[in-house]
């Protein structure tokens, strides 16, 4: 088993390019997903946070309304560091056990994480999606929908772009169509490849950018 890391901004397009590692037999374990479970009703963060943030954050059916802690948290630092204190142990204890459930197995197992800051045990590698804050921006409010200002918010409430990829091994540009971001994760594919079967084959992969 090798274990790689993906992150990429929102908006960036981090899920399309989970999707394509995905079609090549890549085992995708997904924080994103996992942290949507976390705070159903049966999940481990789901009584602290409404503890923490009260009644005004759960809906008429009893799960959480993400709309409105997304209202409290995107404008309070203090309050996002305190929904993320609750969530991340819960989500990166998830994560852990899924990626144990692999090992023994020859398998390409990508860590999708959105929030990644550093680099975990035991990633072999960090594969990062960018694109510029302009296009993120534009994507956020033509294909989901965003309040520009709520785009813009979201994004700064992220480590800076900066830092994300001071953690790559890899950063994947993805500020073109789709096509283009094929060939570049057929690339990626291959240098992990190379990683799987040891770090001069790896080495050996040339970046065709």
């Amino acid at each position: 088993m090798i274990v790689i890391g993906l992150t990429g901004g929102i908006g960036a397009g981090k899920s399309t390019v989970s999707g394509l590692l995905a079609q090549r037999g890549a085992v995708i374990v997904d924080a994103d997903l996992i942290a949507r479970e976390v705070v159903e009703p049966e999940g481990s963060a789901y009584g602290p946070i409404v503890e923490r943030f009260g009644p005004t954050v759960v809906a008429a059916g009893g799960r959480l309304d993400r709309a409105a802690l997304a209202a409290v948290v995107f404008s309070d630092p203090d309050a996002l560091a305190a929904l993320e204190a609750i969530t991340h142990p819960a989500i990166q204890e998830e994560m852990a056990r899924r990626v144990a459930a692999r090992a023994g197995r020859d398998d390409v197992v990508v860590l999708d994480i959105p929030l990644l800051k550093d680099r975990r045990s035991p990633m072999a590698g960090v594969v990062v999606v960018d694109v510029p804050e302009e296009i993120a921006v534009r994507r956020l409010v033509e294909q989901r929908g965003f309040d520009e200002g709520d785009a813009r918010r979201r994004i700064a409430s992220q480590i800076s772009r900066e830092r994300r990829r001071a953690l790559a091994d890899v950063v994947v540009d993805n500020s073109g169509d789709l096509a283009a971001l094929t060939r570049e994760i057929d690339w990626v594919w291959a240098w992990i490849e190379g990683l799987r079967a040891g770090g001069e084959a790896a080495e050996a992969v040339t970046d065709p950018r």
